[in-house]
């Protein structure tokens, strides 16, 4: 029996055993999977003493900070040589990777742009007001230097085989950069990082996704149970990861750029249609910064969910960016950090900051006409249609263009489908580098990855968002570590191509 055919029986007697009722699936995977992970969920958030700021949110902002200062916030002195980059211009098709740098940071952004900032922007809206947009912007611009503080890590410290393919990322750069620096505890954190990047895969990168493709599609064509959209995806995505049908892939390639490009271009002529309301628009998103507008926490509940939604957006300090970008062509690893360093602003200053403004801009959110505060209940602002995560968004779409939700569920599937396969490789890799190379280590990995699919579709949002950010910000706590302790490598690096730039050694080649 195939590898494909055992889990349709699996999945068969799965829902076999639990009876006829399909809304009670539902029901009983939710409950199991809340009651399950709600305690780890709890101490990754958990506030600092005499606060209300996660710990972990700190822990990333400061890194932000640290590196942002630490190199003298290159992601503004150097970001027109970072472009210069990305066009090609000092490329050389002799050096050593697999792809372009322009090919990297597509495929990097493959796996961040998407539900993040379609759902993830509406979630932090829902919760913490167009105030947290504010903060995801700013949250953005700091991870700029974390994303080049890594990927050029991973580049420093990638394993390049002689068939001329590579692998990289943390998990290889807190192992061999740690030993070069004469320090210990690096396999340790590479280990724990691969923990939780497993984790990461299965939560953010796997049912978060399918959850929020399920809500649009039952949005669309009426509400029916999760589980089966999380069958149908678990099997596309076990064809793809499994039997190796890679022509699947190559046309979600193709797809999912198209749909990206579709989605940025609805926004701008809602906003531009809308041209006299977008100062008014940025002033709720200032004014909701600093005052909250009534939301639940005020000014710190807008800042938290920023912070939040940005890191699971752009993923900086999570580490997994820079196993994509290790495959890069290149020489010099400093390069690689240079592009990384574009992927926060083009996917959470820009792309995120579209998404709020339709939101902001249709009236979504419901005010108080007397005191002008939003109408909050149980933790939420109400919303014109009650809807929330991605629902929220269609439905800002939805009252400029009256088809887009079917659209907009057409790219929510695409953009779930090809997260999903990023970090099903990024799971992987964590797998392999955990228990070791060979083909039946790998389908034990990839059959799990597929069961968690029709876990995450039938489990409610609330439930999922939390296991999903509390794994992604999991990896962030031995990645960051890591960086402070390497990020003088990655200074040196810096300075050497500063003088190899000035003296001419390096030059544009076209």
């Amino acid at each position: 029996m195939s590898v494909i055919s055992r889990i349709f029986v699996f999945f068969a007697a799965l829902l076999a055993a639990t009876g006829a009722q399909a809304q009670s699936l539902d029901e009983t995977i939710n409950g199991l999977f809340e009651s399950s992970t709600g305690w780890y969920v709890n101490l990754i958030f958990a506030n600092f003493p005499g606060t209300e700021v996660p710990w972990i949110v700190g822990w990333l902002v400061i890194g932000a900070v640290v590196f942002s200062l630490y190199f003298g916030f290159v992601q503004f002195r150097w970001v027109g040589h970072s472009i210069r980059l990305v066009k090609g211009d000092y490329s050389d098709p002799n050096d050593a990777g697999e792809v372009s740098h322009f090919q990297a940071l597509a495929t990097a952004l493959s796996g961040t742009v998407g539900l993040g900032n379609i759902a993830g922007v509406a979630v932090a809206m829902s919760i913490g007001g167009p105030g947290a947009m504010f903060w995801m912007i700013l949250a953005g611009l700091l991870g700029m230097a974390t994303k080049f503080t890594e990927c050029t890590l991973g580049v420093k410290y990638r394993n390049e085989f002689p068939d001329g393919s590579v692998s990289g990322g943390p998990m290889y750069y807190l192992t061999k950069g740690f030993k070069e620096r004469g320090l210990p505890g690096g396999t340790f954190l590479a280990v724990g990082f691969s923990v939780f990047t497993l984790l990461g895969a299965l939560g953010g990168g796997n049912m978060f996704q399918v959850n929020q493709a399920h809500q649009q599609i039952s949005g669309v064509v009426g509400e029916y149970p999760g589980w089966i959209t999380g069958i149908v995806f678990a099997v596309i995505v076990g064809v793809v990861i499994i039997g190796g049908l890679k022509s699947i892939a190559r046309v979600t390639e193709k797809v999912v750029p198209f749909m990206g490009i579709l989605y940025v271009l609805a926004a701008l002529v809602i906003i531009l249609a809308n041209f006299d309301q977008i100062g008014i628009a940025f002033s709720r998103i200032i004014e909701g910064a600093f005052t909250g507008l009534g939301v639940a926490g005020g000014m710190v509940g807008a800042l938290i969910q920023g912070f939040r939604r940005a890191a699971f957006s752009n993923e900086a300090g999570i580490g997994s960016a820079a196993i994509a970008h290790s495959a890069v062509k290149t020489k010099e690893p400093i390069t690689e950090g240079f592009v990384a360093l574009l992927e926060p602003f083009i996917d959470t200053v820009v792309i995120c900051t579209m998404t709020a403004l339709v939101i902001i801009i249709s009236d979504q959110l419901v005010t108080d006409p007397e005191t002008g505060l939003f109408v909050v209940e149980n933790g939420q602002i109400v919303t014109q249609t009650g809807a929330t995560g991605v629902a929220l968004t269609s439905d800002a779409f939805a009252t400029a263009f009256s088809w887009f939700p079917i659209v907009l569920a057409v790219a929510v599937v695409l953009f779930a489908f090809s997260t999903m396969l990023s970090w099903s490789y990024y799971g992987l890799k964590a797998w392999t580098f955990l228990f070791g190379e060979g083909k039946g280590k790998e389908l034990v990995f990839k059959a799990i990855f597929c069961f968690f699919v029709v876990i995450g579709a039938a489990a409610s949002l609330d439930p999922v968002i939390a296991f999903s950010d509390a794994a992604l910000f999991s990896m962030a706590i031995f990645n960051v570590i890591g960086l402070y302790f390497l990020m003088p490598l990655v200074k040196q690096e810096l300075r050497k191509y500063s003088e190899k730039l000035r003296s001419g050694e390096i030059r544009k080649v076209k």
